[in-house]
């Protein structure tokens, strides 16, 4: 794990991104997308991100293992100092720690940026099956996330509903008044 690095996303990262990113649409309801975006649409959401928030990936030997982003809770002025994450490993790099490493710099930048509450939005299942498992929620317990909301059945994908939970972990205490949220083009990486 030590020749891991991790590094903000390019543009030239997208390709590989999107081959990480696609069967996780295809093959699992870890998604709720139906289609894979096109590499047009996958740049857009990059470029998109990135005026804002961190996209990492995890590279080693030049090739991407995974990538993490955190994009914003909501776009109300009052949520400013709350960020949704999101992460994708190639399915072959999944329990080395990966996770962990692009989860801990994500969290790192962002309370540089002044975001408290950290939020993931995670698809489960009633009951374990070929596309979808526990693991996610697992993950995220493990990272210090605990759930603060239940949605049963309100995503439809591969013939089956599915529930998505809502977690959430504090990076840091408010003060009064609230740190100005940095946008991450200026911030420090």
């Amino acid at each position: 794990m030590n020749d891991i690095r991790i590094r903000t996303a390019t543009a030239a990262d997208v390709p590989a991104m999107l081959n990480i990113y696609a069967p996780y649409v295809q093959n699992t309801a870890i998604s709720f997308e139906y289609d894979v975006p096109t590499l047009q649409d996958f740049e857009g959401r990059l470029a998109h991100t990135l005026a804002r928030y961190p996209w990492l990936v995890a590279e080693q030997n030049g090739s991407i293992l995974g990538y993490a982003y955190a994009s914003a809770f909501h776009p109300r002025k009052a949520y400013q100092w709350c960020a949704e994450a999101s992460i994708y490993l190639a399915r072959n790099e999944r329990g080395r720690g990966l996770g962990a490493m692009l989860y801990n710099r994500l969290e790192s930048l962002l309370q540089k940026q002044g975001i408290l509450l950290l939020y993931a939005c995670i698809a489960r299942p009633p009951k374990e099956d070929e596309h979808l498992t526990l693991a996610s929620i697992h993950f995220h317990t493990r990272m210090g996330f605990h759930t603060v909301g239940e949605f049963p059945r309100c995503g439809f994908k591969f013939n089956r509903w599915y529930d998505m939970v809502w977690m959430e972990k504090r990076l840091a205490e408010p003060s009064d008044p609230p740190q100005p949220f940095t946008p991450f083009s200026e911030i420090e990486d």
